[in-house]
């Protein structure tokens, strides 16, 4: 029995990044040795076993070979006489097919250190058309190695390409499809998985509502990049440097969706496309079984951001009805997410990433003076039903028109500072 640690904690610790969970192989073992030696088997589609005292995975080498379309649609041959190459030889990328041995000597029959070095993602064998989950590894893996200087290989991404073309892509299940976007969302250059997707011609088959933003115009006295497609990445970058989670992140992605439904006799205007692309956004999130968090939040983004950029314009009435709509009182964490959003969302644009965003405080303001106004005193005053709905409302207006008074005059230097409003 020959134990060998393989994958990323191989691959990044030759980049000098942090190894953050290790992953070995075992060859020339059986289940059965394993399970003496006190491993627990995890595995269902082949052998996969923790350690008793690390938990950490060892799975036994092991063979592919393709049966049937999909992902699921492989034989697994897993015995002693694999050896370690063989196992190297089906995984995704030269850079994720190196191994170290119990020495930690280097073994790469595949030139994944060249291509380290070479900052190349380039796939180990022609294999890797055979399952259509790894053009959404690759293009994660462009997400987070994209600031390192990572890119695709030529060869790679004409491979990619093919397994469009062929049909292979459109065998992914939703589940793994958000698995994967879910994981690139939170990388350091998320734009770059749906770049790469666009480049291998998958965001068409897998995101087509986001596919179609790409060549669609956009005024340029507010957008100076023009193409809602690039807005959209820009948008994102922002959202990093913000420091976004994972599900603001989304909503940012969502945002500007109902702009790709836009008649072209329209462009560059797009009115009416907030709830075109909130229906847009439902639509996305139930074909990809996307979590209610996410869909919540990105359906309210693309609804309300406008609203939002234009907050310092709009009467009491209508910041009222956006906080109503948006259920802020009850959920003031999604709020401040959205808030968040709409932020990358203006920043978000051709040289005007560093503008101040002075209306999520405005409505942070607002929304605390909403959040102040109880129902209580009014009910000790005897109000119940209609009575003390329409008191609690004439409150909350009352408090929001004073909130706004205030807000504006607190410096008068604001005026000029605010500009004109950001519009969409």
């Amino acid at each position: 029995m020959e134990i060998y640690l393989v994958g990323g904690a191989v691959r990044d610790g030759l980049l000098g990044l942090p190894v953050k969970e290790r992953d070995w192989v075992v060859v020339g073992a059986t289940p059965a040795e394993l399970l003496a030696r006190g491993f627990h088997s995890v595995g269902k589609e082949f052998p996969v076993f923790l350690h008793p005292q690390t938990r950490e995975e060892y799975a036994l080498a092991r063979t592919e070979r393709k049966i049937a379309p999909g992902y699921c649609g492989f034989s697994v041959h897993a015995a002693p006489d694999v050896t370690l190459e063989d196992d190297l030889l089906r995984r995704d990328l030269t850079i994720n097919a190196m191994a170290r041995d119990a020495e930690g000597r280097l073994i790469d029959p595949y030139d994944g250190c060249r291509d380290l070095e070479g900052r190349w993602l380039r796939h180990v064998s022609p294999a890797f058309a055979e399952d259509p989950v790894r053009i959404l590894r690759l293009a994660r893996f462009c997400a987070r190695y994209a600031s390192l200087g990572f890119r695709v290989a030529p060869e790679t991404l004409e491979l990619m390409r093919v397994m469009v073309t062929s049909g292979e892509v459109d065998s992914l299940v939703p589940e793994r499809v958000w698995a994967e976007t879910v994981r690139a969302l939170s990388e350091a250059r998320p734009g770059q998985f749906i770049e790469t997707l666009r480049a291998g011609g998958a965001l068409a088959r897998i995101f087509p509502e986001i596919d179609r933003l790409f060549g669609v115009p956009q005024p340029a006295a507010h957008h100076p990049e023009i193409d809602t497609g690039t807005h959209t990445l820009l948008a994102l970058d922002q959202a990093v440097l913000l420091n976004a989670d994972t599900v603001a992140r989304f909503a940012v992605l969502v945002h500007d969706l109902g702009k790709g439904d836009t008649p072209a006799e329209e462009w560059p205007r797009h009115l009416g496309h907030e709830q075109r692309g909130a229906d847009l956004v439902r639509v996305l999130c139930q074909r990809l079984r996307v979590p209610n968090m996410y869909r919540e939040l990105g359906v309210l983004t693309a609804r309300y951001h406008t609203y939002c950029h234009r907050a310092l314009e709009l009467r009491p009435k209508t910041l009222l009805k956006i906080l109503q709509g948006m259920d802020a009182l009850r959920k003031p964490q999604r709020f401040e997410q959205f808030l968040l959003a709409c932020e990358a969302d203006a920043r978000g644009r051709l040289g005007l990433e560093d503008r101040d965003y002075v209306q999520a405080d405005f409505m942070r303001r607002i929304y605390r003076a909403t959040a102040a106004v109880r129902a209580q005193p009014l009910v000790d005053r005897g109000l119940t039903g209609l009575a003390l709905a329409e008191a609690l409302q004439r409150e909350r207006l009352a408090a929001i028109a004073e909130a706004k008074r205030t807000f504006e005059g607190a410096d008068r230097a604001l005026a000029s500072h605010f500009g004109p409003a950001i519009r969409c």
